[in-house]
């Protein structure tokens, strides 16, 4: 028996509706949005209007919508959630990503519910664990090497979703609670503080300065479009792009992108893989990832878990875009750079560089001559220094304009019979025929081929989401063009109705109430924090429950507050696993911050992980 394609998702961030349409556009086969609360990120919160519209668009294309409700929940909470689950189930949301266990056990409809990275699923046993309470679909921690996906794809049977791109938490999602502890907003409330941001020096127990003033947390983003088909071989499915607060011009490019380099993959394997939604993304402008926000990028972890000498994870001058790497000054004198480039520079352009001490800085270009640019003022920058483009306007412009055009491919059948004339359109990739017909009575024969009439008539589609491929029509007899514009019009129609009646919704699976969880102990950072939470887990065996934080703040200074694949240690050469390490630093480790924040850095060279603490008091 021939096995099922594998169906390979790109999955696109949405902080509004208009965003959401445009990842659609761009090629997205689904879109994660947030609704108006209960979501990771606050401050993106959309209405239910706005997200049934994106349904609307999205189901045109056989594409899906989930929306995430993936914070932590209180008590008081509960009734809220449940209303919201169900308003959100009712406009056709596709699926909800969740991080409360609390979920499972709430009067809600049976909505596919899919597991957030939040609940942080970096072991095959976890992920078991969650496929069997019923979830669809699985979001995997950041920091997992492929074998280390490949192991997880082999102990479930439900696809797996992997980011692919975009901004790193520094600590384990779900596991981070330094920003709920120094400033009262969660992480797992969407109300995070960006912390792991901040400058700090490193110093040791007796307050000397090891590295001052460096962004020693600040993460680069993930890139991993030269790994697409390595992550596909490791089983991942579901391609996500990480930005729910980034703007329209960073979703359309880094979706463009890779749309492009799955569709080539797929198109070289068409025997294994398929796409997960319908349509083809004319592109009216070249993507590119350096033109979007980007802090440098890093393939992360995903090679090597002990990356030894490979370090470069971190971006630690500066938590800011680096851009795009256009070339070095060759020339300086008054208001006037030059620089060794091929790249095409335009008036209004922006640039970022480090100084000689690390400093990030940054200037604007008054008009481009070539590779001569000429700005306001002088910039205090020197030879050799190498340039980056933060800010390319003419790009910046193009992506106001529409930039994609999305279209389904139909084919179009024409025929005559007992004086009726019929119109067949099938989408051959829902494999959906709609038919139209008229009564035309007797047609007079043709005096010559009326071939490119109907197929001009037929073809113009321009104001649906369709495009015409292949056509059989009636060379021979006269039709006037009116009968086949109603024709056409009525079949499409027609067409649109059967797409919307054959849509497939996933639903919820049933749970395994007989499995167990792999431990007997939950500690504060599986952030329960419900009493339908707690029940979930005593129902599969679980007989010990710590709190989490945001509702226990017992002995706060006994917790890591922080845990993290990245070190400090390796990432400045000070690994004690390295055989020659680039310098030395003494055991007992801190982060200080100028407005008083003090952390302190335990690394646990066996498991090769770095855990923060919070100082209380420090000063």
């Amino acid at each position: 028996m021939k096995s099922a394609k594998r169906r390979i998702e790109l999955l696109a961030p949405a902080r509004n509706a208009e965003i959401a349409v445009e990842a659609i556009k761009h090629g997205a086969d689904a879109v994660y949005i947030g609704a108006s609360s209960f979501g990771a990120r606050a401050a993106a919160g959309n209405s239910l209007k706005d997200i049934s519209d994106v349904v609307d668009y999205a189901h045109q294309f056989n594409a899906r919508v989930y929306a995430t409700v993936n914070t932590i929940i209180y008590d008081n909470e509960l009734r809220d959630v449940e209303r919201l689950i169900k308003s959100l189930y009712r406009v056709g949301v596709d699926a909800l990503i969740v991080q409360d266990m609390g979920v499972l056990r709430m009067d809600i409809p049976p909505i596919e519910l899919h597991a957030s990275t939040q609940c942080d699923i970096r072991t095959p046993e976890k992920a078991a664990f969650l496929e069997s309470l019923g979830f669809s679909q699985l979001v995997l921690a950041r920091e997992l090497t492929l074998n280390e996906i490949r192991a997880v794809h082999d102990s479930v049977s439900i696809p797996i979703e992997s980011f692919v791109h975009g901004a790193l938490c520094v600590s384990y999602s779900g596991c981070c609670q330094v920003s709920e502890t120094l400033k009262r907003r969660s992480a797992n409330r969407g109300e995070c503080a960006q912390i792991c941001r901040l400058p700090f020096d490193l110093v040791d127990e007796y307050g000397n300065v090891l590295v001052a003033n460096k962004h020693l947390l600040s993460l680069r983003d993930m890139n991993q479009s030269e790994r697409l088909e390595s992550m596909i071989d490791a089983g991942v499915s579901s391609f996500k792009i990480e930005g729910r607060l980034k703007d329209m011009a960073y979703v359309k490019s880094v979706v463009a992108y890779y749309r492009q380099e799955i569709d080539a993959i797929i198109s070289a394997n068409s025997e294994k893989y398929e796409r997960a939604s319908a349509g083809t993304t004319e592109l009216l402008f070249t993507p590119n990832l350096y033109k979007s926000f980007n802090r440098s990028f890093t393939h992360y972890f995903l090679d090597d878990r002990y990356l030894g000498n490979n370090r470069q994870i971190a971006s630690i001058n500066t938590p800011k875009s680096q851009g795009e790497p256009v070339g070095q000054v060759t020339y300086l004198k008054g208001n006037k750079i030059k620089i060794d480039s091929n790249v095409n520079f335009n008036n209004g352009d922006g640039f970022s560089y480090l100084s000689g001490s690390g400093e990030y800085c940054g200037f604007r270009i008054n008009r481009a001559n070539g590779n001569e640019l000429v700005t306001l003022s002088p910039v205090g920058i020197k030879l050799g220094t190498q340039l980056f483009r933060t800010f390319d306007n003419e790009f910046e412009s193009l992506m106001q304009k529409n930039t994609a055009d999305r279209r389904v491919k139909i084919s179009a059948v024409l025929k005559y019979i007992n004086k009726y004339l019929y119109l067949y359109l099938t989408d051959n990739d829902r494999r959906i025929t709609a038919v139209s017909s008229v009564f035309v009575g007797d047609l007079e024969s043709a005096r010559t081929s009326q071939e490119n009439n109907q197929r001009s008539v037929l073809s113009k589609l321009g104001n649906t989401i369709y495009s015409l491929g292949s056509v059989e029509i009636i060379k021979d007899l006269f039709i006037p063009s009116s009968i086949l514009v109603q024709l056409r019009r009525n079949a499409i129609d027609k067409l649109d109705s059967v797409q919307r009646m054959c849509y497939k919704y996933g639903y919820r699976k049933e749970e395994n109430r007989d499995a167990k969880f792999y431990t007997d102990k939950l500690l504060y950072s599986d952030n329960v924090a419900n009493k339908y939470a707690k029940t979930v887990y005593q129902e599969h065996g679980v007989t010990s429950i710590e709190l989490a934080l945001e509702i226990d703040k017992n002995n706060i200074q006994r917790k890591s507050v922080m845990q993290t694949r990245y070190c400090i240690r390796r990432e400045l050469g000070a690994c004690h696993k390295l055989k020659q390490p680039q310098r030395q630093l003494p055991n007992n480790l801190y982060l200080k911050h100028g407005n008083g924040i003090l952390l302190r850095v335990e690394c646990d060279c066996r498991k090769c992980e770095m855990k923060i603490y919070v100082v209380e008091g420090a000063k």
